[in-house]
């Protein structure tokens, strides 16, 4: 009995240590932005978000980027941008750890802003009439987020929580989180819900174990918010903290054009 009790713990001690090999990595490497102050960190657009002048649409775009600090090591946050067509503005919307309600939505002209030193990356850009009919969805859909007032670094539920709650609310909508949004798999309502990149599916126990499986996503194992995978459409291995390694994903979304991007 002993000996199978120090073989499970061994066991459990060698999983957490795989598991947290590239956060350690990410933070050893000097990988992610914590030097100085977070209020001097770099907020510059990333040239991302297209001005009036180059697309006078309506647009809808999901971007990520490294966490602040420590977090970052771990996984990245996660926010969610619309503009009404011919507008200079934008409305943003996502959750905030320092900030209760945690759910804001704000009007800005940078939403491709990098966050507090890391560049963005997009995750979708919809635009003309299929963002149209997206946007009031959108705002139905943050309208009805059920943990506006709740943020939890871990397990969730947290900014990408919220994000992959929304993609999945709203018909048409589509996004592959990375791997490293921690939170993405800690479900609000159950324990089975659709894959943020449609055609699959997720199973999670709160966050702490998880399995995702769908066209995108590839396959994905999620254990204590960390989560591991491969895609085979797009071959990448997906590892905690460092995140994909391989082919890039697809930029989820349809232009005007009805072409993908």
């Amino acid at each position: 009995m002993v000996r199978r009790i120090l073989r499970a713990v061994s066991g459990l001690a060698l999983v957490l240590a795989l598991l947290l090999a590239g956060p350690l990595w990410m933070l050893a490497t000097e990988r992610v932005e914590g030097r100085g102050h977070w209020s001097s960190a770099d907020r510059s657009p990333a040239g991302l978000a297209p001005s009036p002048a180059e697309a006078s649409q309506a647009v809808v775009q999901l971007y990520a980027a490294r966490a602040w600090g420590w977090r970052g090591a771990f996984g990245v946050h996660t926010w969610i941008a619309t503009r009404n067509a011919g507008a200079d503005a934008w409305q943003m919307h996502h959750v905030l750890s320092w900030r209760r309600p945690a759910l804001e939505s704000r009007v800005t002209t940078t939403p491709d802003r990098a966050w507090y030193g890391s560049e963005p990356v997009l995750l979708a850009d919809y635009r003309g009439a299929p963002a149209e009919r997206l946007m009031p969805e959108i705002e139905a859909a943050v309208a009805a987020y059920p943990a506006p007032s709740t943020y939890r670094a871990w397990p969730g539920p947290n900014s990408n929580t919220f994000t992959a709650w929304v993609v999945r609310e709203v018909a048409g909508l589509e996004a592959t989180l990375p791997v490293t949004a921690v939170g993405k798999d800690y479900l609000l309502d159950g324990v089975l819900a659709g894959a943020p990149g449609g055609r699959g599916v997720t199973a999670s126990l709160g966050g702490l174990l998880g399995l995702t499986l769908g066209r995108d996503e590839g396959l994905e194992l999620s254990l204590l918010g960390l989560a591991l995978g491969i895609d085979p459409l797009r071959p990448a291995l997906k590892l905690p903290g460092i995140g994909r390694v391989g082919m890039a994903p697809l930029i989820k979304g349809v232009m005007s054009g009805g072409r993908e991007p």
